[in-house]
């Protein structure tokens, strides 16, 4: 079992940048492929982007390619979301996610979910 808590949301202007973080406790970490989803009323969960256990690997949406950016270091349990030249259409819940071992980018793969945290984007 593993936890994870998602942090770093808010208000940016288009054009901005914000950086999420997810926190995880509770399960050997390096053990996990984490994500990154995104939602917004009425549409289902979107997958953002993924990392690999080892972080050696990732996985980037078409839409978000160039302009996010997944990473994570084992170390401290923590993964990241860093996010640039945002857009309106950005704005969303993201939630972090986990599952056990292989990377992977469809949502109803994921075992473990954190609550979400809100960016929304201003244009």
């Amino acid at each position: 079992q593993v936890q994870v808590v998602e942090s770093g949301g808010g208000l940016v202007q288009a054009g901005g940048s914000l950086t999420l973080s997810c926190a995880a406790s509770g399960g050997f970490y390096s053990n996990y492929a984490m994500g990154w989803f995104r939602q917004t009323p009425g549409k289902e969960r979107e997958f953002v982007a993924a990392i690999s256990m080892s972080g050696g690997s990732t996985l980037h949406a078409d839409s978000v390619k160039g302009r996010f950016t997944i990473s994570r270091n084992n170390a401290n349990k923590t993964m990241y979301l860093q996010m640039s030249s945002l857009k309106p259409e950005d704005t969303a819940v993201y939630y972090c996610a986990a599952r056990l071992y292989y990377i992977r980018s469809r949502a109803d793969e994921y075992d473990y979910w954190g609550q979400g945290t809100q960016v929304t984007v201003s244009s």
